[in-house]
């Protein structure tokens, strides 16, 4: 009896379990923060009773990142802002000369502004 006491001793090892996460974690990224944002960061993984790095994990799983504007979109939003001046100027001429005397050059531009707009929300 006292035989099988030693040799169940010896076959248990010491120590914590291992945690059973799907994949290891092995890759390490070191992010520059000003004094501000690190205290911040620190002290909401303390309040929330996790560490900084769950913080950051938790982050990233519910961030939402949106891409830049492509060189096509900006152009388009370029062409926007010059209609949009083209636009007050014509109100202020119809302003002062009648609305009939614009009414087609207003259509256009709207068609115009309504296809740039569309092209953009692409």
């Amino acid at each position: 009896m006292i035989k099988q006491e030693i040799k169940n001793r010896a076959s248990c090892k010491g120590g914590r379990p291992t945690k059973k996460l799907s994949e290891k974690r092995k890759y390490r990224i070191t992010v520059k923060m000003a004094t501000e944002e690190y205290y911040s960061l620190k002290s909401k993984a303390k309040s929330a009773g996790v560490s900084a790095s769950e913080i950051v994990r938790i982050a990233m799983k519910e961030c939402q990142v949106k891409e830049r504007l492509t060189t096509e979109q900006a152009d388009y939003i370029r062409k926007l802002c010059g209609m949009a001046n083209n636009l007050n100027q014509l109100t202020r001429k119809a302003h002062r000369e009648g609305v009939r005397l614009h009414y087609r050059q207003c259509q256009y531009l709207l068609l115009s502004l309504e296809t740039i707009i569309d092209h953009i929300s692409l």
